[in-house]
């Protein structure tokens, strides 16, 4: 329900730029060590991890850029969600992770998962206007 203020709207906006700077974050933090990010990638099968790791922090940081400030909210909104769909079912398989590593694959899943559902919610509120 909307009231007259436009707090609804108001906190819409603080949740985009919250999600999507969080997430911006995360890629910059991504290409400050890309080869770790790389050697992530390639120890999860990623083909072409050279090229595609670097790719997908590009996306999410583009991607979160855009959803944080509101443009191009349906591309950005996009990339983020196709992002989050791809990445946390293959590079966060906790059920396929070896025994010392499936707690922490577990819950980078969920924490990945709560993400893909702000994005799938931020993307509906994009083709909403």
């Amino acid at each position: 329900m909307t009231d007259d203020t436009g707090s609804d709207s108001a906190k819409s906006s603080v949740g985009r730029l919250l999600f999507g700077l969080g997430l911006a974050l995360q890629a910059s933090e991504d290409f400050r060590d890309m080869d770790d990010t790389v050697e992530y990638a390639e120890s999860a099968g990623v083909p072409f991890p050279d090229l595609l790791a670097p790719m997908a922090s590009g996306m999410m940081l583009v991607g979160g850029l855009g959803v944080a400030f509101w443009r191009l909210p349906r591309v950005a909104t996009g990339a983020v969600t196709s992002f989050l769909a791809v990445v946390t079912l293959t590079m966060h398989d906790f059920w396929n992770a070896d025994p010392e590593d499936r707690d922490g694959e577990r819950l980078a899943f969920f924490g990945n998962l709560a993400m893909f559902g702000a994005a799938v919610a931020f993307l509906r509120e994009a083709w909403r206007s």
